[in-house]
This record gives C-alpha cells, sequence and structure tokens, in this order.
C-alpha cells in the first residue's frame, strides 16, 4: 500500500515535535563549576588607602582641637579662680590701731579750730594787764601742753613698731600666695593686697610723721610763747615803781 508523499512545510513541523519530544526524555547534562578568580588593582588599592589616611587624619585633627579646647578651658578656669586668702582685715586692724592713737592726742589735738584758737589765746602775745600769777599759769599750761605732745608722738611710735611684726607676717604669706598663683586672678589678687600692705605702711608712716611734727611743733610754739612773756616779766621789772613812801609807825603805845 502505497502513502501519499509529505510536502516539504509538513516535514518542518513533524521534525520539529520529534526534536522536541526526544528532548524531554533525554538526559540532563549539569556543567562543571567554574573557578572565580579575584583581580587585583594597585590603583584602586592605593586610592583606598590615601582616602582612609586622609579620614584617619580628619579624625586626629578633630581630637587635637577638641584637646586644645579643653585646655583652653581649663586655662580659663585657673585664670578665673579667686585667690583663697585675704590680708584685708588684718591690714585694716593696723590702720585702726593707728587712727586710734591719733584720736587720743591729748590737749591740743589734730583739728584746726583747736589749733587757732590756742595760738590766740596759751601761745599768743603776753597780756599786758595779766597778773604775774596769770603768766605763770599760763607759761605751766604751755610745758604741759609740750609734754603730752612728745607723749603722744612716742604712743604713735609704739604703735608703728607693732605693725612691723604683722607687716612682716602678711608680707611673707602674700608673696608666697603670689608664687604660687595658679592663674592670672590669683595672681593680680596677690598683687593687689601687696599694694594694700604698701598703702598700710604708708599710712603708718604719716601717722608717725604727724605725731613727730605735732611734737615739735608745740615745743617750738611753747619757746616762742615764752621768750615774749620773757620779754613781757622783764619790762615789768625794769619798770620804774613809786619808790619808797615814808609812813607813819608807832614803836610803843601811848
Amino acid at each position: 500500500m502505497s502513502h501519499p508523499a509529505l510536502s516539504p512545510s509538513r516535514a518542518l513541523q513533524i521534525s520539529a515535535v520529534l526534536l522536541t519530544g526526544a528532548g524531554a526524555f533525554a538526559p540532563v547534562l549539569i556543567e562543571p563549576a567554574v573557578a572565580q578568580y579575584v583581580v587585583f588593582d594597585p590603583n584602586n588599592y592605593a586610592q583606598n588607602l590615601l582616602t582612609a589616611a586622609r579620614a584617619l587624619q580628619q579624625i586626629q585633627n578633630q581630637i587635637t582641637s577638641l584637646q586644645n579646647q579643653a585646655q583652653m578651658l581649663l586655662n580659663q578656669a585657673r585664670n578665673l579662680a579667686s585667690l583663697p586668702y585675704s590680708a584685708l582685715q588684718q591690714l585694716q586692724q593696723s590702720i585702726q590701731r593707728t587712727q586710734q592713737l591719733l584720736n587720743q592726742a591729748q590737749r591740743i589735738a589734730y583739728d584746726v579750730q583747736t589749733i587757732d584758737r590756742a595760738f590766740q589765746t596759751t601761745y599768743g602775745n603776753a597780756a599786758l594787764t595779766a597778773s604775774d600769777q596769770q603768766l605763770v599759769a599760763q607759761a605751766k599750761e604751755r610745758w604741759q601742753t609740750s609734754v603730752a605732745g612728745l607723749q603722744d608722738a612716742m604712743r604713735v611710735q609704739a604703735g608703728v613698731v607693732g605693725n612691723i611684726d604683722t607687716n612682716r607676717t602678711q608680707m611673707s604669706a602674700l608673696v608666697g600666695q603670689s608664687q604660687g598663683a595658679t592663674g592670672a586672678l590669683q595672681a593680680t589678687q596677690a598683687g593687689n593686697q601687696l599694694l594694700a600692705l604698701q598703702a598700710q605702711q604708708l599710712t603708718d608712716l604719716t601717722a608717725l610723721l604727724a605725731a613727730n611734727g605735732r611734737a615739735q611743733a608745740l615745743t617750738e610754739a611753747e619757746r616762742a610763747a615764752a621768750a615774749d612773756q620773757g620779754r613781757e616779766q622783764r619790762r615789768r621789772f625794769l619798770t620804774p615803781g613809786t619808790g619808797y613812801q615814808p609812813g607813819n609807825a608807832r614803836m610803843f603805845q601811848n
């Protein structure tokens, strides 16, 4: 029995079907794994290393900056720290003691009106109408005032000498505080207190000069007043009197 001939297009379709079916039943072949290799790029490695170095340098710069800021804050804290020592009270007490001695001046004190009044009366010109008893009383008063002035001067001298030991102690303490100052403020405060100590010493020196000058002035004023009084007494002695006047005397009772 004969079969009709197939056309070329039909033959291609049958071949495709057969190939497809054969592929479905064919065993699966797995290709072996291929080894993976890493390629080293020196340029890329150098670039990454440079980037990491720059980042590390930035971090180091930030750490240094923070350290500098912390040190700056510490320095500011030291500069603002107050001096834990004060000699002001002791210096004020020394000045008060000297002032009290000046205020205790006897008789003619440190007062302009009192001085003017004394030189118009006690130390003025000897009055022509004053009696001998009055002249003697005024001379005694001037002498007592001069002695009181000398006593006051010596008391001020004793007070100033008594302050020397206190000043020496304070000066030693303040110099030690200045040398051990941790900041600018402490050094400045120690320097200011040293200046205050010098001012207190100048105050003592001024008081001493004033007391000595007062005593010397009173002594010179006494001498000047005594000289004027001496001239008046000499004038009275040399002034001619009325002479001897005879009188009636009874020797025996009648």
